[in-house]
């Protein structure tokens, strides 16, 4: 039987390193064609040796013409960009693509992946909220099956099997590592508490939108794209456990909900073997938490980001890469210590309303080359506008 094959952008990241890993246990069923890093170069190899990839790309440059010295020997073909995606591979040619790569970056990496693959996934909050219009006219044009990876996300996907009467979307949070704190404790707050999320293990940037909420407002604009939805129909949930994933109601009074351990193992086994029953190990059926699932629709007074929901766009436009630009400019701050806590929640919420940035939610993204040119643009007004 021919292997089947695949490509893992940002293999060495998280969510990138378990999709290996699955893999790595069923290597007489998968050929992995190319994997890809920024910067992690001792892992990006050590992948590639275990797994006899030969083509890889780097995308800092340094750390490319580092590794393309250091490694002349391996038979492997270095690359510094992703632009070279298109002569790498025939249409339709790889089985499953992994998109884990981090920013609006991987926009343009997830677009021309999905002209060669016949399954995509795309972990890339970014690109789904700023681009999914882009993403969608060519998942039509290609035919290529998109699946969601984020737990909730991918919980409303195995929800739904293909139904479309929906009355009502539930998306939970765990609140974060600050749930529980008062206003006055979460003044003090500092980046390392920030870091420390109770139940998932994440990189920074996802940690510090987990605990300001951010992340489940991008959730919302995900899922409102993915499932064309309207904003009236999905709300969030805060569930501290984080054993719940997504809620659906249906319009025939049926409500179904997803739950499973706070694992990413989980979306991305059954998003690569899909129908094929490939059991995979998991924790027994909690019953305490059954019992007890904490659950609480209350968080605008604890979460003050979660407003922004009420003046985002109906249909899809610029302001989302507004949105996206102004929360990764001061998360960026926050975490070099420029700016505390209280800061980082009051100047997104407070630049997100500005004027110069509002103007954008009447405007439709027609391009790639718009989105990346918005992003870049919204930076540089951040930096002459007082802080």
């Amino acid at each position: 039987m021919r292997k089947k094959k695949i490509v893992i952008l940002g293999s060495t990241g998280s969510i990138g390193n378990y999709t290996f890993n699955i893999l790595k246990k069923d290597k007489n069923n998968f050929s992995l064609e190319l994997l890809s890093t920024n910067k992690n170069i001792t892992k990006l190899i050590k992948q590639a040796k275990e797994f006899n990839v030969k083509k890889l790309i780097i995308t800092d440059y340094k750390k490319y013409i580092f590794a393309k010295k250091k490694y002349k020997n391996l038979n492997i073909k270095f690359y510094n960009s992703f632009i070279i995606l298109d002569q790498l591979f025939k249409e339709k040619e790889i089985f499953y693509t992994m998109i884990s790569i981090v920013g609006i970056d991987g926009l343009y990496p997830s677009l021309q992946m999905i002209k060669h693959s016949q399954n995509i996934a795309i972990v890339n909050k970014e690109s789904l909220v700023c681009g999914w219009s882009l993403i969608n006219k060519k998942l039509k044009k290609f035919k290529t099956n998109f699946i969601p990876i984020d737990s909730e996300h991918f919980s409303i996907f195995s929800l739904l099997n293909n139904k479309s009467n929906i009355e009502k979307i539930f998306i939970t949070a765990s609140g974060g590592p600050f749930l529980k704190y008062s206003k006055s404790k979460l003044s003090r707050v500092k980046l390392e508490d920030a870091l420390k999320h109770p139940n998932w293990k994440m990189g920074k940037k996802i940690s510090i939108d987990s605990a300001t909420m951010m992340n489940k407002v991008f959730e919302v604009i995900e899922a409102k794209n993915i499932f064309n939805l309207d904003y009236k129909k999905i709300s969030i949930l805060i569930h501290p456990k984080s054993y719940f994933h997504a809620i659906v109601k249906f319009n025939n009074g049926v409500t179904k909900m997803a739950m499973h351990e706070p694992s990413m193992i989980i979306p991305i086994h059954n998003s690569i073997y899909q129908n094929d029953n490939q059991k995979i190990k998991s924790k027994p059926l909690n019953i305490g938490i059954l019992n007890n699932p904490e659950i609480n629709i209350n968080i605008e007074q604890k979460f003050p980001l979660t407003k922004l929901l009420k003046i985002l766009p109906k249909k899809s436009s610029l302001y989302e890469t507004v949105l996206i630009s102004i929360n990764d400019y001061f998360v960026s701050k926050f975490i070099n210590k420029e700016i505390n806590f209280k800061q980082l929640n009051e100047y997104i919420y407070r630049y997100s309303l500005n004027k110069n940035f509002m103007k954008f939610r009447n405007l439709e993204p027609k391009n790639i080359k718009e989105i990346y040119k918005i992003r870049d643009s919204v930076c540089l007004k951040l930096d002459t506008l007082s802080i």
